[in-house]
């Protein structure tokens, strides 16, 4: 035989073969079948995945419960910085899935990525709580962990969030479908369950326990991250159960270069010559094939509905920033409980676990019944609308926020209160320039006065006479003020004489919500003050008075003071949001000092109950449009693409935490107002939507089906096979 001869190509052949002398194909082995919970046909994996699930959302939605409140109290941001750095981590929380689908898709599998990124999730996590540890570092140094920790979490759990889902489905076989179903529900119900507790918990753990003399962030970090761990080592154990279906290629890549194509190609054959197509997709038939090309098509008809959604999302993501910043300014005491700012976000889960079968069963039949169709779009129309009306509830709440708080020093006014630390009443008549009395009152030692006394002014600064009457002698004296300010007058001094002091007030009183305290000091040594965090004082010697610090809210049974070489602590009770309060450190009858407690301004009277009908409202409209956006956009995309619709809905609510950014950063207004302005916002955008969703024709569901979904008409007569004969070279 020549080795060197050509091998005859042969092409392929079709031969008619009966379909009676078929011959048989040797059996394959049998597929050993997963082992089942309790002898359904549940795989045992799937409650591997369920419990990781769980833990995962756990830690994550407990770490983002006390967020806001870290930035603003912890790392000493300010609101809109607090509430930017918020969505900016939340829209990375939301971008990063997509490269976790492609990971997964094209490379690793989904198995392997959800092990890879949970790891960088749980060292996303100990990083972050080695930074709320006030010892570790300074502010910097905090500041800095803080950031890599939270784009570290943002990778792992949007990482592994398109993954864990799919890959659970996976266990199940085609036959089963009915419990895949099933689990699904079951699935979704853990990461309720999930959400619903951490949000619940982690504020208790950051407020009601103290480390490190101050609420403990490092903890209510800690907690979630412990938790995540045990996520990652559930699902490891699963490991040998789990069918590990081979990476099957990235179906969003293709789509993304699909339409590139097309529009590049459109570009290059402009010409007036070439002829038209009709559609602009049709430009990609060239190197993609048609049942991709049509696809997409039905694709991009979704997407264009989707251009209006992440204002929703703007409003819907502001639970956990400004709606938790509004209720730190609000009384948490609910009588039978209190409540702290960051727990509020709980009732979300909790209310979509009522209103999703409370609309299924109950809203939805009765507006059927009564002959109105509730379309999908029209469902979503109205869930904007609640989540418009939501924020207008909330601007009515601020502005009573506002109204509750002391008022501001007008023009060519001022605020003054007096402060009688003096062993006796004195009487105290202030003068204007022309003699006039603006004021005129008796001052018991140590009176708690109930409120600041507004007074008028001539020009825009001013010299005030003051006549203090102390038992048988009056002593006169003379104060510079200037309009917009709060002012205290401090008097002083024993049975043979009186002295005062004016402090300017209001330029050290926090605005952040946050408590304030100040101190006077009637000792005749200097006295340094501990309050915790990077909270200092030292108040001078004889009637020395220290300026405003913001502080933690919470009790304060034992605070740090320290007068020369000699150490004592004192009580200073329950110091609560909104409020601002002067200490004054006096002599006992024993050896250790004590202090007088007084409140400059109260704290806020408006329980955060009222923030139940908002919270009522956008979690209303939660349901109506997420679920019902989700149940429209897949009933009306091809099989092929539901991967693709899943991460453009997880990118709409990345962009809407970004314009919440934006607005943040650039907006000057008052929060009353940008309440408002959202609101506003939402409902042009939402008749823009009712707009395009009128022009929008829905596809019946016959007409969206796959190749592979279509059945073959039957061939009547005599039925024949065709044998595909190859011949290999």
């Amino acid at each position: 035989m020549n080795p060197f001869q050509i091998n005859e190509s042969k092409e392929t052949v079709f031969s008619p073969v009966s379909t009676d002398k078929v011959p048989p194909r040797p059996p394959s082995p049998p597929e050993k079948s997963p082992p089942k919970i309790c002898g359904t046909n549940y795989p045992l994996s799937v409650a591997f995945i369920v419990v990781n699930e769980f833990c995962e959302r756990f830690s994550y939605y407990g770490m983002k419960a006390v967020l806001t409140l870290y930035f603003l109290y912890f790392l000493r941001w300010d609101e809109d910085t607090s509430t930017s750095v918020y969505h900016a981590f939340s829209s990375l929380c939301y971008f990063t899935p997509i490269l976790g689908a492609a990971i997964a898709d094209s490379w690793l599998g989904k198995f392997k990525t959800i092990i890879y990124l949970s790891l960088v999730y749980v060292l996303g996590h100990v990083i972050k709580s080695l930074g709320a540890i006030p010892v570790l570092g300074g502010q910097m140094l905090h500041r800095v962990l803080a950031v890599i920790g939270l784009s570290l979490i943002a990778l792992g759990t949007g990482g592994i969030k398109p993954c864990v889902a799919a890959f659970g489905g996976d266990q199940f076989e085609e036959k089963h479908a009915e419990e895949r179903t099933r689990y699904f529900s079951v699935f979704y119900l853990s990461i309720n369950a999930g959400s619903l507790i951490s949000t619940f918990i982690t504020p208790m753990l950051r407020g009601d326990i103290q480390c490190f003399g101050e609420d403990c962030y490092a903890l209510a970090f800690g907690i979630p991250g412990l938790l995540m761990v045990i996520a990652l080592v559930v699902f490891t154990m699963g490991s040998k159960m789990y069918r590990k279906p081979p990476p099957e290629g990235n179906i969003v890549a293709q789509v993304v270069k699909c339409i590139w194509f097309a529009i590049s190609n459109r570009f290059k054959n402009r010409s007036g010559d070439i002829p038209k197509r009709q559609h602009w997709l049709d430009w990609a038939a060239e190197k993609y094939s048609k049942q991709l090309v049509t696809d997409v098509k039905a694709l991009t008809r979704i997407l264009f509905l989707y251009i209006p959604l992440p204002m929703f999302w703007a409003l819907l993501d502001q639970q956990g920033s400004r709606w938790t910043l509004q209720a730190t300014r609000m009384d948490g005491n609910l009588g039978f409980f209190v409540l702290q700012p960051d727990q509020m976000q709980v009732l979300n889960p909790l209310l979509v676990l009522v209103f999703i079968p409370l609309f299924d069963l109950v809203i939805y039949r009765l507006v059927s019944k009564c002959g109105i169709h509730f379309s999908s779009i029209r469902k979503m129309a109205v869930g904007m609308i609640l989540a418009c009306l939501a924020f207008a509830v909330a601007a009515a709440v601020e502005i009573k926020i506002d109204e509750m708080a002391p008022p501001e020093a007008g023009p060519r006014e001022i605020f003054l209160q007096v402060l009688n630390l003096a062993d006796d009443e004195v009487k105290v008549t202030v003068l204007g320039d022309n003699n006039n009395y603006l004021l005129e009152e008796s001052i018991k030692s140590f009176q708690k006065t109930p409120h600041y006394s507004k007074l008028h002014l001539n020009t825009k600064s001013q010299d005030f006479h003051f006549h203090l009457k102390y038992h048988n002698f009056s002593v006169y004296t003379e104060h510079s003020v200037e309009e917009k300010n709060w002012y205290s007058l401090i008097l002083h001094g024993n049975r043979k004489n009186i002295s005062s002091m004016l402090v300017k007030d209001e330029e050290n009183i926090t605005t952040s919500g946050m408590p304030a305290v100040r101190f006077v000091n009637t000792l005749h040594k200097d006295v340094n003050i501990s309050l915790g965090k990077d909270v200092a004082l030292s108040v001078g010697a004889a009637y020395g008075v220290s300026p405003y610090r913001a502080v933690e809210r919470g009790e304060y049974p034992a605070v740090h003071f320290r007068m020369e070489d000699k150490d004592f602590y004192l009580n200073l009770g329950r110091l609560d949001f909104g409020a601002a309060y002067l200490f004054v450190i006096t002599n006992s009858t024993s050896q250790v000092p004590k202090t007088w407690k007084m409140e400059d301004m109260t704290a806020s009277k408006m329980s955060i109950a009222w923030q139940l009908p908002q919270y009522a409202l956008v979690t209303a409209g939660e349901v109506m449009f997420s679920v019902t956006g989700l149940e429209f956009s897949y009933a009306q995309a091809p099989s092929s693409m539901k991967s693709v619709l899943q991460a453009a809905w997880l990118l709409t609510v990345a962009f809407g935490n970004i314009i919440v950014l934006v607005v943040a950063q650039l907006s000057s207004l008052v929060q009353w107002a940008e309440f408002i302005l959202f609101s506003c916002l939402l409902l042009v955008v939402c008749l823009l939507f009712s707009i395009m969703g009128y022009y929008y024709v829905p596809v019946k569901s016959e007409d969206i089906q796959g190749p592979e979904d279509k059945q073959i008409p039957p061939i009547q007569g005599n039925m024949i096979n065709l044998e595909t004969k190859n011949t290999k070279l």
